[in-house]
């Protein structure tokens, strides 16, 4: 989904709950290529990035949910 960066700083002042969102998806996503980086996971590193995996895939879901509502409002 191609997104102008006009409309997500809009969005990101308007919206504190999109702010936070992004800012949370960032780390998660900084995290997972930590662990991506280790040559070999122990099982709790293995946990751990399937957690981070799932949380970040609902955060990238719930900010596709808030974008969707602005632009069905521009339209």
């Amino acid at each position: 989904m191609e997104i102008k960066t006009e409309l997500l700083e809009k969005i990101k002042k308007d919206n504190p709950e999109f702010k936070k969102l992004i800012e949370e998806h960032a780390l998660l996503k900084s995290k997972v290529e930590e662990l991506n980086k280790l040559k070999f996971l122990t099982a709790e590193q293995e946990i751990e990035k399937k957690t981070t995996q799932k949380k970040k895939l609902r955060m990238k879901d719930r900010l596709d949910e808030i974008l969707s509502q602005y632009e069905s409002t521009l339209h």
